[in-house]
């Protein structure tokens, strides 16, 4: 039973990895994300297995029996007038650590002038989308292996149109107790459209996250490496605003090389002291510093920082994640014990 369960996941990974990455599918907010904790450590950590229900809107395999009774609620101070947040809740079912998840992903566009073909005023409008998820768990027994699914509701409207579609998580989790040790891989959005915008059906943003973290032995630290967009090698590209001339007027356009998208794909982050009730956490995002970068100017893009404190039985995060020298975003969090 145990090969089945491991053999039809790694068919359906497997059987995804033909999608492309963004600007080439809608519901993009899909991946925004989820907490604070995850920007400050520099995006799509999907390592964590511990009381933080919003860690399951990523990866469901980190769906587990400290999450009981947690909830997660946290907002993002976004790009220009754009909000989003995210909820997320656990609840032990039985004593044999039957673990049910539910989360809420949301994002707020705020509000347009409205013109028509003419360029005459009309009226204004707005937009926003939401995901409904349900996760579960399950450890292969008698192995170190966490096998974990969600189920997503995705509801969008953008002025006039709207759409509804239908999407699924699957992750495998390896937790080496021994050394702290936590290896995943997870298969994002798989799914379709339902009802369209119009006539057309477009691709979900589906995704291939690979991570790998722990806490090094005596010292309070935990690392993290994570791989993003595995399923496209190729996610650099040539910035023609990097392009330069030479002394003969012959235009030089960036060169992308093997170790360029090699790098592009990787994400850094350590927390200090990740067990206490007070910890920092940094992190560092290759890609995006890399195509927000200005040149002869130091913007910082790609660099996050952020901390949590709890207070009893509430723990507030805050994270602060650098886009470039003219756009950053605030990003804030508590998780609330209910037991």
């Amino acid at each position: 039973m145990n090969q089945k369960l491991v053999c039809l996941f790694a068919f359906l990974f497997a059987a995804a990895t033909y999608a492309q990455v963004g600007g080439r599918s809608t519901y993009q907010f899909l991946n925004l994300l989820n907490s604070p904790r995850q920007a400050a450590l520099g995006g799509k950590v999907v390592t964590n297995y511990d009381y933080d229900p919003t860690q399951a809107l990523f990866n469901p395999a980190s769906i587990n029996p400290a999450m009981d009774n947690q909830l997660s609620v946290n907002f993002v101070d976004y790009l220009g007038d754009v909000s989003y947040g995210t909820a997320a809740y656990a609840y032990l079912w039985d004593r044999r650590t039957q673990v049910l998840h539910i989360g809420v992903t949301y994002i707020n566009y705020g509000k347009f002038d409205g013109y028509d073909e003419q360029g005459n005023e009309t009226s204004t409008f707005s937009g926003g989308e939401v995901a409904l998820s349900f996760g579960h768990a399950r450890n292969i027994a008698f192995t170190n292996f966490h096998i974990g699914g969600n189920l997503k509701l995705i509801s969008s409207k953008l002025e006039q149109y709207s759409s509804f579609g239908i999407a699924t998580d699957l992750a495998l989790m390896y937790i080496y107790e021994a050394w702290d040790l936590n290896v995943t891989a997870v298969a994002r959005n798989i799914g379709t459209q339902i009802t369209p915008y119009e006539d057309t059906y477009e691709k979900l943003p589906f995704e291939v996250i690979l991570g790998i973290s722990q806490t090094l032995q005596n010292v309070p630290i935990r690392w993290h490496f994570t791989l993003e967009n595995m399923q496209r090698w190729k996610v650099a590209f040539a910035n023609p605003n990097r392009d330069e001339n030479d002394l003969e007027g012959n235009t030089n356009s960036e060169k992308i090389s093997f170790i360029d998208h090699s790098f592009r794909h990787m994400i850094f982050g350590i927390e200090l002291f990740p067990e206490k009730g007070f910890n920092i956490r940094l992190g560092y995002n290759v890609r995006r510093a890399e195509e927000l970068r200005i040149i002869e100017q130091r913007s910082f893009a790609g660099l996050s920082a952020g901390f949590s404190i709890k207070l009893n039985k509430l723990r507030l995060s805050y994270s602060y994640s650098k886009f470039s020298s003219a756009a950053a975003s605030n990003y804030f969090g508590l998780n609330i014990n209910l037991q």
